[in-house]
C-alpha cells in the first residue's frame, strides 16, 4: 500500500505576505505609524515595519539567557498589546487599555483593560528575547490574543461596559 497524503509545505514568504493583510497586523502597524512623528518611515512598507517583531531560532539562541531588555524592545511590547487594545476596539467598540509593569531584567507583567473588566492578563519573561518566528506567527499570535479578549468581554458584557 502507498501512502497518499499530500504534504503541503507553505512558503514562508507567502505565508508573511498573507498574513500582512490580517486585521491585528494592519492594527499593529497603524499603532506605530500613528507614533511615527517625523515622518521617518513614511517610506517604508509594512514588512519593513514589522521586521524588528521577527526574531529567528538562529537569533533567539544568539542571545544571552539572561539580558536587560532595551528601550526599543520594550516599546515593541508596548505596541504589541496596544494592537491588541486597537484591534478589540473595532470589534466591540469598547475601548481597551494596556498596562504594562516591567522590571529592568525582564520579567514583568501587562494587563489589558475595558471598563471594569480584566481582559487580558498576562505574566512576561525573558522580554528581552521578544520575538516571533515570522510575520505569520506574529499575526497568529495577535489574532488568537484578540480572539479571546472578545470572548471575555461576550462572557460579561455589562462589566466590561460598566
Amino acid at each position: 500500500m502507498t501512502d497518499t497524503t499530500v504534504k503541503t509545505t507553505r512558503d514562508p514568504a507567502v505565508a508573511d505576505l498573507e498574513a500582512l493583510a490580517t486585521p491585528f497586523l494592519q492594527c499593529l502597524v497603524r499603532v506605530i505609524r500613528a507614533q511615527d512623528s517625523y515622518g521617518n518611515w513614511e517610506n517604508k512598507t509594512d514588512a519593513q515595519i514589522l521586521s524588528d517583531y521577527v526574531v529567528t531560532k538562529e537569533q533567539r539562541r544568539a542571545l544571552p539567557i539572561m539580558g536587560d531588555p532595551d528601550p526599543d524592545i520594550l516599546w515593541r511590547v508596548e505596541q504589541f498589546y496596544g494592537a491588541i487594545g486597537l484591534a478589540i476596539e473595532q470589534d466591540t467598540q469598547l475601548v481597551a487599555s494596556p498596562m504594562m509593569k516591567m522590571h529592568h531584567e525582564g520579567f514583568g507583567r501587562i494587563i489589558l483593560t475595558t471598563g471594569r473588566l480584566v481582559v487580558l492578563t498576562k505574566h512576561l519573561r525573558d522580554v528581552h528575547r521578544f520575538g516571533y518566528d515570522s510575520l505569520a506567527a506574529l499575526a497568529a499570535e495577535g489574532t488568537k490574543q484578540v480572539a479571546a479578549c472578545i470572548a471575555i468581554i461576550e462572557k460579561y458584557p455589562e462589566v466590561a461596559r460598566a
